[in-house]
């Protein structure tokens, strides 16, 4: 049986007011720019509405994590004594926490509503963020670093997950990718308000530039976390709507994502367990995310900026940034990162009809080769130069949310289990980013960092062949359940058969439109 090139159409091909009705797609110029463009009224009024709430709500991303760095270099590591390795160590006690609550949060989302889950774990760590001002020491920090984590852990999965309950393929790239990037805008705006802090708030009421960033942050944080209480949405598939949403959108909502084949909450029983653990997506999509979420370079350019200001042997004589510089300097590295993988997402949506592949191998080989040429860069032959390295060099990192958004297609049909692999993913990607810093990017190591940009051209290396055998492994599953059909057998794949009596439910729950996709004609997408 010959299949479509691509089972999620760019736009719709019917009415999802009236799925009997066709339509014949339209594109234009403002719809390749934002898909919503080109969308009937009443699917561009929802859209409109759930991206507001939840991109609004996912924009402040990563702020608190970032700011204990932008506070070492803006004097925290002088008031807490932090000379050896207690920054990467605040980090790794960070990831711990972050690690334990990851998995229990995402499966929880598949049973609770998101509006309770999420912003009870943001309202946690903005109260623990509000705490880090006061600390006297780096036990201090180590203990309040391990609750914020802790807090955070189900934000980042659990958006992600959500993401994938609510938009289509020709949707999700952007959204997860600007979600993503929420974080590293967060990181920029972080340099300016520490920087701002620093000049305009040092020694107000006593209090250092560094410890007023804390205090901002929660400031921040707090009324986000009660905003999200009253609007944060739920899952369609759940089958319970919110106030902001009419019954009809609520029910366009469940409609679109029935098309496609995105399936609602089922009962764990001992076949769905049987399923999870025979499957090798449970073994490979993780780790394709593990791979990637390590090979990133820590973030070497503030420290090459300190280290012109050493009182011993200082690398250019006569050379010194100021607090602010050290802020402000390393923030085009961030912009230039932003704009290129912002075009990712939007190539992988549009032109590239829902591929997410590529751009894996793109990042993999271009971070690849950065890494090879800073294990052995002179930082301090041509100050000019090394800006711009330092400033092309994470151009490669924006696969990541592609990733996600994968296990988020490929793993459709099994709410569950989707939101058990998109946890782990970054669960496991952070165990491993628990341990490997202590030893491959250790603060004494910079700016040079040799050890790391060695582990991360390893990991590169590694991150090429690994997609590769998931290509293959696709490849291999779409051949067997044409050979079924052929045989007159079941359409499923082998190892996770498509049952379509498992999906018929009274309660709405389920997909039931007549030609779902099933996840082996997703799985084809990505190779063709």
């Amino acid at each position: 049986m010959s299949q479509p090139a691509y089972p999620f159409p760019a736009e719709p091909v019917g009415d999802l007011e009236d799925p009997t009705k066709e339509i014949a797609p339209k594109s234009t110029w403002k719809g390749r720019i934002w898909d919503t463009f080109d969308k009937p009224p009443a699917e561009r009024k929802l859209l409109f509405k759930v991206d507001a709430v939840i991109l609004t709500f996912a924009s402040i991303k990563n702020l608190d994590q970032n700011n204990a760095n932008t506070a070492f270099l803006s004097g925290m590591k002088e008031d807490l004594n932090m000379y050896g390795n207690e920054l990467v160590t605040s980090t790794s006690i960070w990831t711990v926490g972050y690690v334990i609550g990851q998995i229990p949060s995402n499966l929880l989302l598949t049973r609770v509503e998101p509006r309770w889950v999420i912003p009870s774990l943001e309202l946690g760590w903005g109260i623990a963020t509000l705490a880090l001002y006061s600390v006297k020491s780096f036990k201090a920090l180590y203990a309040l670093r391990f609750l914020v984590g802790l807090f955070e852990s189900g934000f980042y999965p659990g958006i992600h997950y959500l993401l994938g309950s609510w938009y289509t393929p020709a949707e999700i790239g952007k959204r997860a990718m600007i979600f993503w990037l929420a974080g590293s805008l967060g990181q920029m705006f972080s340099g300016f308000l520490q920087a701002a802090a620093y000049k305009n708030l040092s020694g107000i009421h006593g209090l250092a530039g560094w410890r007023w960033l804390f205090i901002i942050d929660a400031i921040i944080t707090l009324p986000i976390a009660v905003f999200g209480f009253f609007f944060f949405p739920p899952l369609p598939l759940q089958g319970k709507n919110t106030w902001w949403l009419s019954e009809e959108e609520f029910t366009l909502a469940q409609t679109r994502l029935k098309k496609i084949g995105r399936a609602g909450k089922k009962p764990w029983t001992k076949a769905k367990l049987k399923n999870l653990f025979l499957s090798w997506h449970t073994y490979f999509l993780p780790m394709l995310y593990v791979i990637w979420n390590n090979q990133w370079p820590q973030p070497a350019i503030g420290y090459w900026l300190k280290s012109f200001n050493a009182k011993k042997n200082p690398p250019v004589p006569g050379k010194t940034y100021t607090v602010d510089q050290i802020n402000l300097l390393p923030l085009p590295q961030t912009a230039i990162f932003i704009v290129v993988a912002l075009s990712f997402a939007w190539l992988s949506d549009g032109p590239f009809r829902g591929r997410r592949w590529p751009f894996v191998y793109i990042g993999a080989v271009y971070s690849l080769v950065i890494a090879a040429i800073m294990r052995s860069f002179p930082l301090y032959k041509n100050i000019n130069t090394t800006f711009a390295m330092y400033y092309i060099s994470q151009i490669g990192q924006g696969a990541g949310p592609l990733i996600l958004t994968s296990i988020n297609e490929l793993c459709s049909d099994d709410t569950e289990k989707r939101a058990l692999l998109v946890g782990a993913a970054n669960d496991l990607a952070y165990v491993v980013q628990a341990v490997a810093p202590n030893f491959v990017w250790k603060t004494t190591d910079f700016p040079q960092a040799k050890k790391g940009w060695t582990w991360s051209l390893a990991l590169n290396i590694i991150l090429i062949f690994w997609i590769t055998a998931i290509l293959l492994l696709i490849r291999r599953d779409h051949k067997k359940r044409r050979q079924a059909e052929i045989d007159g057998h079941s359409t499923g794949d082998v190892s996770e058969t498509y049952d379509a009596k498992a999906y018929d439910s009274t309660d709405g729950s389920q997909p039931t439109t007549p030609g779902i996709t099933t996840p082996e004609r997703k799985q084809l997408a990505v190779l063709q």
